[in-house]
């Protein structure tokens, strides 16, 4: 904090993370160090590029006020980052009770006999700072496989190996997981069909017993009927024992 008798003011350089196109703001702090009144004004070399708001005011004794410095955006990059402008803070005494409203220009008129501080403040541009860097996420599931680099930038062939393995075999599992679910979900389909042709043919023998046995045509009817269900049993378990072996191997 600078060292004026009526007002001190921190930070004592206006610092602007310098960006193009982009409007920066600064603030600074002042506080009365006496028991008056203190009226305060702020002057640039460079009007038309700031903007200080406010740039004229009062602060009561033994307090503390904030003015904000705005930067217009710039179109172009300053030379090695190097900025000439300057700021002058005035503070003079102000009658008791003052208030902004009644801050006026010769009350900082030397040539009138009033005792005027002045502190002068630099323009300072920084770099403005850093967004974290993307930190590397690892394979997503379904990726294929990526070769890893050992620390002089060669191919680690033992890693790469392993990953092109792990995917392959992640990738085998999937396919078996898909392969199963269509083999189950047609053996249920046949299992179903079987049990329906199965309650027909009862149905038909149950209504053949009911009329009686009265030819030998209507005997030769029940063992066609008979042979027929267990040919279709027979043919199904045979099935679903070769798609079941398929599916193991």
């Amino acid at each position: 904090m600078s060292t004026g008798e009526l007002l001190g003011i921190e930070p004592q350089e206006l610092q602007f993370p310098f960006e193009l196109k982009k409007q920066i703001s600064c603030s600074l702090n002042l506080s009365n160090k006496t028991d008056n009144y203190v009226a305060f004004k702020v002057k640039t070399t460079n009007p038309k590029k700031y903007c200080v708001r406010p740039n004229t005011g009062v602060v009561l004794p033994r307090s503390i006020c904030n003015f904000i410095v705005t930067m217009q955006a710039q179109k172009e990059m300053p030379p090695d980052m190097q900025c000439k402008d300057k700021f002058l803070l005035q503070a003079v005494v102000a009658s008791p009770g003052a208030a902004a409203k009644d801050v006026t220009p010769e009350m900082f008129n030397k040539e009138a006999g009033h005792h005027v501080e002045e502190c002068k403040l630099r323009v300072v541009y920084v770099a403005p700072p850093r967004p974290p860097s993307p930190v590397r996420e690892g394979s997503e599931e379904g990726s294929s496989p990526r070769a890893s680099l050992s620390e002089n930038g060669n191919l680690n062939a033992s890693e790469f190996k392993t990953g092109t393995r792990a995917y392959v075999e992640r990738h085998d599992r999937q396919d078996n997981s898909s392969e199963a679910r269509t083999v189950i979900l047609k053996l249920t389909e046949e299992r179903d069909s079987v049990i329906q042709q199965n309650n027909k043919l009862r149905q038909e023998l149950e209504l053949l017993r009911r009329e009686g046995k009265r030819s030998t045509g209507g005997i030769s009817l029940i063992v066609i009927l008979l042979v027929g269900l267990f040919s279709i049993l027979l043919g199904y378990l045979i099935k679903s024992t070769w798609l079941l072996n398929s599916f193991t191997r």
